[in-house]
């Protein structure tokens, strides 16, 4: 996910505009899915559906909403297995949510988006890149914490990148405008 034209591309190519018209529509107005306690959610299980994003970042920090069986929001972070912020979003992404977290394996849909990009820029003449892959994104076994202790599953996630980059664009690694986003749907169970 780093900007860095030789290596992972994830970096702020992948997480954007989509997500936030996504966060506007969902953000306060999704049905609850599951019964609630004083201690959180009751067990859940079912179609959810996510959303990450980023705006003009190429860094490891995110937004993310979820809808559906979970509804939550709150911040993403890509990291390492051992927790460790990882800039090249080659690895996991961390889901912290208001009422807990996981973390998604991000490995597959970051190599495919590496090969896409590296046929950059995709449109020479405008300076503008469109990259979208898709991948499984499992939920990682172990990671629930909070109201989401437990939960498995995995979402089907398309990463889009759409951006434009200064003149000339053929030696350029910045970007002008970048936006960002990993959506997609999900079975998942929380105990």
């Amino acid at each position: 996910m780093r900007r860095n034209r030789s290596g992972p591309v994830f970096s702020g190519s992948v997480f954007g505009c989509a997500a936030l018209a996504g966060v506007l529509a969902v953000a306060g107005c999704a049905p609850a899915a599951a019964k609630t306690s004083a201690t959180g959610p009751a067990a859940a299980r079912g179609q959810t559906h996510i959303m990450v994003y980023s705006i003009n970042s190429d860094g490891p920090y995110l937004r993310a909403v979820v809808s559906g069986a979970v509804g939550d929001y709150g911040p993403a972070v890509s990291v390492y297995p051992d927790g460790t912020v990882d800039p090249a979003h080659d690895s996991d992404l961390e889901i912290n949510l208001t009422r807990g977290s996981f973390r998604l394996s991000i490995a597959a849909i970051d190599k495919k988006l590496v090969r896409a990009a590296s046929r950059e820029p995709i449109y020479p003449r405008t300076c503008s890149d469109f990259i979208s892959v898709t991948a499984a994104a499992p939920i990682v076994a172990g990671s629930g914490t909070g109201s989401y202790r437990g939960i498995s599953g995995s979402f089907t996630m398309t990463a889009t990148v759409d951006e434009v980059t200064p003149k000339p664009c053929q030696s350029s690694t910045a970007f002008l405008w970048q936006v960002i986003t990993l959506a997609g749907p999900g079975t998942v169970s929380v105990r």
